[in-house]
């Protein structure tokens, strides 16, 4: 009986689902994270009788035929890409998007990665980098006698040195928008690389034409929604149930037919 196979396959499906909602709600304190949504599609189809089929010798076709489906397979985990709310922190290094694009940083491979994650931090030369400690570029140093860092929305560094009135131009970070965002392979860490799916990065100062602009002293936070991935995690369990259901049904019938064969 194919009912066993296919009800298989739905509980399958269902796992990949719930698997995709316990790692939303596992990040929905991360900083930056965008919520992941598992979609399906059914297999193929076995024509027992083919639609459109002459079903005589009076050349009558068959409206409808019969195809029988063999189950639902995962074709992909789209990442929703909507924009977070953003949080106030107060702490200079801190740097939502507000719109699209994301940072770039320097990855310990040589590679540019890409990231929405704005908890920015010095590091011991005084770079801004990461919490992982990667370089964001194009590269921006904060020197030792600064007493004070200002981020304006077009992602314009000017720091202020102890002493001086006016404040000194540090550099200009940019931003870079993907023709395809959820087209980016995650790596961990809120760091995305590109890849074909992606096409290649457009990169431009915050505020252009297409790009978003930069909040000193906010964070966005992740754009899960509890109530909705509870939601979706009950529908979840009672599709992985009835599948479940479906093969004790089919196994009581197979028994059914195996008594009548020993009668």
């Amino acid at each position: 009986m194919r009912a066993m196979n296919i009800a298989a396959t739905g509980m399958q499906a269902q796992q990949t689902n719930v698997e995709v909602i316990s790692n939303n709600i596992a990040n929905i304190n991360t900083t930056a994270y965008n919520r992941r949504l598992p979609e399906f599609t059914d297999l193929l189809y076995q024509n027992v009788q083919r639609v459109g089929a002459f079903s005589s010798d009076n050349n009558t076709i068959t409206p409808s035929g019969i195809q029988l489906g063999l189950g639902v397979k995962t074709t992909s985990v789209y990442r929703v890409t909507e924009q977070g709310p953003v949080q106030l922190t107060n702490n200079s290094l801190d740097l939502a998007v507000q719109g699209k694009g994301y940072f770039q940083v320097l990855l310990p491979s040589g590679q540019t990665g890409y990231t929405r994650d704005g908890s920015f931090q010095l590091s011991p030369q005084g770079q801004i980098v990461t919490a992982e400690g990667y370089q964001v570029l194009p590269g921006i140093t904060v020197p030792n006698n600064a007493v004070g860092v200002t981020i304006n929305n077009s992602g314009q560094v000017s720091i202020t040195i102890d002493g001086q009135t006016n404040p000194t131009i540090a550099g200009q970070f940019t931003l870079a928008t993907f023709p395809n965002e959820a087209g980016l392979e995650a790596e961990g860490n809120n760091i995305f690389l590109q890849t074909q799916s992606s096409g290649n990065p457009i990169v431009s100062t915050a505020g252009s034409p297409g790009f978003g602009t930069i909040l000193q002293g906010y964070l966005e936070q992740s754009n899960v929604n509890v109530v909705s991935e509870i939601t979706n995690l009950i529908s979840a369990q009672r599709a992985y149930e009835m599948n479940s259901k479906v093969i004790q049904t089919t196994d009581s019938m197979l028994q059914t037919t195996s008594q009548l064969k020993g009668a």
